[in-house]
């Protein structure tokens, strides 16, 4: 998987799908801003986190995937979005824009969107699927893990190598025959430079 920007006008999708950027560390937000400012449907999850100063304690909200914003089509003013600052590249493969299947990142958006902690989780290769049965988080399919007593979803951007989880009620989820594929290795790079995911 590569970061490329393109600069060629003979790709558009036939219909709007969800890309993701890769932006300057901690532009994040600054990035979803401005193309938001430009008409473009911008996804930014974020989580609260309690940060520790030595003069106060502050709660603050951070990208749940450092170093990526998601972009929702609109694929054809492409130099609007990477000439934006603080965009990287799109995220592409073989030389084209790769999307992002809508059921991930819907089932993020479903998470963010309920109330419940969200914060990032390691990426996983393999392990049981498990889906919510009930609540406001039904629906939502990902990989059950447990953080001491406490059940937590993970739910995977694969493309990415990235992840983030929820906590969930163990009795509202149910098992499903299914495992979680190997994810696809991938180098960052943009013409010969290489980013490494440990710098943001």
């Amino acid at each position: 998987m590569h970061f490329t920007k393109i600069t060629s006008p003979d790709w558009v999708p036939s219909s709007p799908s969800w890309y993701a950027l890769y932006t300057k560390h901690q532009h994040e937000k600054t990035v979803a801003r401005n193309l938001t400012s430009k008409g473009f449907e911008i996804f930014l999850p974020l989580y609260a986190t309690i940060r520790n100063w030595k003069d106060r304690v502050k709660l603050v909200n951070l990208p749940l995937f450092p170093c990526y914003v998601f972009l929702k089509g609109n694929l054809e003013r492409r130099l609007d979005i990477v000439s934006t600052p603080g965009v990287h590249a799109l995220v592409s493969n073989a030389g084209q824009p790769a999307a992002i299947p809508a059921a991930e990142l819907e089932g993020i958006r479903q998470a963010v969107g309920s109330g419940a902690r969200v914060e990032p989780h390691p990426f996983l290769k393999c392990g049981d699927w498990v889906t919510v049965k009930c609540g406001p988080l039904a629906g939502i399919q990902g990989v059950m893990v447990r953080k001491k007593s406490v059940c937590r979803l993970v739910l995977c951007v694969e493309m990415l190598g990235t992840a983030a989880s929820v906590e969930v009620d163990a009795v509202s989820i149910e098992r499903l025959n299914e495992k979680l594929s190997t994810a696809h290795n991938f180098s960052h790079q943009e013409g010969d430079c290489l980013y490494r995911r440990d710098l943001c």
